[in-house]
């Protein structure tokens, strides 16, 4: 039986969607944020030494990481359904995107969301003002260019194909999700691009994506 060691509003609910586009039974151990860090709890620590979320545990098995997660379920469960065939062009644009969620597009958007915290946190009247120019002039300056950069990037891609590897969904579209439903509240992410927007349409709609969210709890990202 899989074990999914859940965190709520994390990346782990792109492995419960995708356990459930396969159809794989599996159990789900939840675990919530502390309230005022935002952080995961200490008992994850207990799973994997970073205590962090996506875990999944098979048999004798600790797997980490949500790209290596989502390839190696894919790989072991799908068929080449959604996966793509090792050796074939598909199937390097199908790793690169796996890894190019994490690894590209979340950075800048992780930056986001720190900048934003400090320049939101309590702090003397008189340190307000410096705090704000930093802010705004990391902003302008490289946090949101990259976004920028980053969203006219994956619009023009959706712009030639249906989904990110071909005309055909796959598990690179499911770890291609996070980033996305960020980007909604960290980097405006809007009509203005409607293939994008109509992109996390479409993966909201599929049942499996709904069903995830039955068996994940509340996901503040749909």
């Amino acid at each position: 039986m899989i074990v999914v060691h859940h965190l709520n509003n994390s990346r782990s609910q792109r492995v419960l969607w995708l356990l459930e586009e396969l159809g794989v039974e599996y159990e789900v151990k939840r675990y919530e944020r502390n309230r005022e860090t935002m952080l995961a709890p200490p008992e994850l620590k207990s799973v994997h030494p970073l205590g962090k979320s996506p875990v999944v545990q098979e048999g004798d098995k600790v797997l980490a990481e949500s790209g290596a997660i989502v390839e190696y379920l894919a790989d072991r469960y799908a068929n080449g359904r959604l996966a793509r065939p090792h050796g074939t062009p598909a199937r390097y644009d199908y790793t690169y995107w796996l890894h190019y969620a994490e690894g590209s597009a979340m950075p800048p958007l992780l930056l986001k969301l720190f900048i934003d915290r400090i320049a939101g946190a309590k702090m003397p009247f008189f340190v307000k003002p410096i705090v704000r120019q930093i802010h705004a002039r990391a902003m302008q300056a490289f946090i949101g260019p990259q976004l920028k950069l980053h969203l006219d990037y994956l619009e023009g891609v959706l712009s030639r194909h249906t989904w990110f590897v071909d005309d055909e969904f796959s598990a690179a579209d499911i770890q291609m999700s996070f980033p996305l439903e960020a980007a909604v509240s960290r980097a405006r992410l809007d009509e203005s691009r409607p293939k994008l927007i109509d992109y996390l349409r479409r993966i909201h709609a599929r049942p499996a994506y709904r069903r995830a969210l039955e068996r994940g709890g509340p996901y503040a990202y749909v």
